[in-house]
């Protein structure tokens, strides 16, 4: 069965209405147009991500479930902990951008390919540049071992893709992300798409529309200065819940 599509022009960075996305495949809004950091920009700000193949059309998505969590609601189990407990990783923020969202973009055996492209790699590095993406780097005798990358907008961290290369070292970053985040006032982040490895920490889904409500509060606020300085990050291993 055809399927329309709305096709973006390269003339300005403007979506169409999030609530027209189809319902098969669930959440994809549109297509086309390019990956013009402010038109990342406007689509995270407005709760949609670009989601494709390499030779694909760029792909835009606004799920009807989205995967978020408060990052005070972070669950750490009692193996996590003993791991965190046992310092043998040290954990830092935008020290090997370049380096995490490529490790992200390698093959990995559960997937015939990436979706992290060369063209996506090349635009995110420049939202990097812009101070608009971060990662989280997690090292284990001075080796890159594990991380993630995502863009912050307002107090929400929109997370993208994580790697890990030793057991436990994807989680380590997520968790201490949470915590760092709550450090510096950050509110939600955005998983996208629920997975066991998210809801055993905590992710839950919520519907777009409340995914929408929490969006357009938290992307008028401001995260604390200094928290995507270039830093090492202390990993602990119990997480402070707020009222």
């Amino acid at each position: 069965m055809a399927i329309y599509l709305p096709e973006l022009s390269d003339n300005n960075t403007l979506f169409p209405d999030i609530n027209k996305a189809l319902d098969n495949p669930d959440g994809l809004l549109a297509m086309g147009g390019d990956l013009h950091p402010q038109r990342i920009i406007n689509g995270y700000a407005n709760g949609i991500f670009p989601w494709f193949s390499d030779g694909d059309p760029i792909l835009w998505w606004s799920p009807s479930k989205r995967a978020t969590i408060k990052p005070e609601f972070c669950h750490i189990s009692a193996s996590m902990k003993r791991v965190l407990k046992s310092q043998k990783f040290s954990v830092t923020v935008n020290s090997a951008f370049s380096e995490v969202i490529t490790n992200c973009a390698a093959p990995r055996a559960s997937q015939a390919e990436t979706w992290i492209t060369d063209t996506m790699i090349a635009a995110y590095i420049k939202l990097h540049q812009q101070g608009f993406a971060h990662s989280i780097e997690v090292w284990q005798e001075q080796k890159l071992v594990g991380g993630l990358y995502g863009v912050c907008i307002g107090t929400l961290f929109c997370g993208e893709s994580m790697f890990s290369k030793v057991s436990n070292s994807s989680k380590i970053a997520f968790i201490v992300l949470n915590q760092h985040l709550q450090r510096f006032q950050g509110k939600l982040i955005d998983c996208q798409m629920q997975t066991a490895h998210l809801r055993s920490m905590g992710v839950e889904e919520v519907s777009r529309s409340q995914f929408i409500t929490e969006l357009v509060k938290y992307r008028a606020q401001n995260v604390s200065t200094g928290c995507w300085d270039t830093q090492e990050i202390s990993v602990n291993d119990k997480m402070a819940k707020t009222s």
